[in-house]
């Protein structure tokens, strides 16, 4: 089995929460002597050993671990269902830094007020769980959900829509807002913001967003070249 991971408050003097205990004890059955990794969301790192009643040992020194750059941020407009949920927890599993999900033009989907505020909370704990299934060190953003108005000035300048015919992703935009189902109304594609592609043919809302976080997590890390590339 995979060493388990998990967030704690501060890895100079790591606590596990009430809920991060129960997980590691009642659903991964973590045994006392298993060794265990933490960080508190921000690159620190540490190893422990999970001892008697919950507790994390240290048996390691402090490291920290940079945050990957360019930051890769992704903007998605709602959709219905669970899909929402399958994004969220995708692109933290690709290492996506940023999620901003908004209400496009087209979108059928319009949460506000108490049920949006929910989905948000929701958000950030699935980002949280599958940070920690990752192994990641840094804990990716989930913003607030907004207009797709707000949702370009706030990933632009460095920014381009997802739309089919567009040029490959590249890490000069490492921000690409996915529209929904339904297409980008003429006034969205008129924002200004260059095109990106990611093939020959349609895909749907959620997985272009997918395929957006993993092309420019993969740009990132050198495990493909952009098309510019030798």
């Amino acid at each position: 089995m995979a060493q388990v991971h998990v967030f704690v408050a501060e890895v100079d003097h790591p606590e596990l929460a009430d809920v991060d205990r129960h997980h590691l004890e009642r659903v991964l059955r973590i045994r006392p002597g298993e060794e265990v990794t933490v960080s508190d969301g921000q690159g620190g790192w540490r190893g422990c050993r999970f001892d008697r009643g919950g507790v994390l040992v240290p048996v390691g020194d402090v490291s920290h671990r940079p945050a990957p750059t360019p930051a890769v941020a992704v903007a998605f407009a709602l959709a219905k269902g669970e899909r929402p949920d399958w994004v969220v927890q995708k692109l933290t599993e690709a290492g996506v830094d940023r999620i901003v999900p908004f209400v496009a033009g087209r979108s059928v989907v319009r949460w506000d007020g108490e049920k949006g505020l929910r989905r948000i909370e929701r958000w950030r704990a699935i980002a949280r769980a599958a940070a920690m299934q990752s192994r990641r060190a840094w804990l990716p953003v989930v913003d607030n959900l907004c207009s797709f108005e707000v949702a370009v000035t706030s990933v632009s300048p460095h920014a381009a829509l997802a739309h089919p015919g567009g040029q490959p992703p590249s890490l000069d935009r490492p921000a690409v807002l996915v529209g929904p189902e339904g297409g980008w109304s003429e006034e969205e594609l008129a924002c200004g913001l260059p095109l990106v592609g990611f093939g020959p043919t349609i895909l749907r809302a959620e997985t272009a967003a997918l395929a957006a976080g993993l092309l420019l997590c993969a740009l990132r890390e050198h495990i493909v070249q952009s098309a510019a590339s030798p």
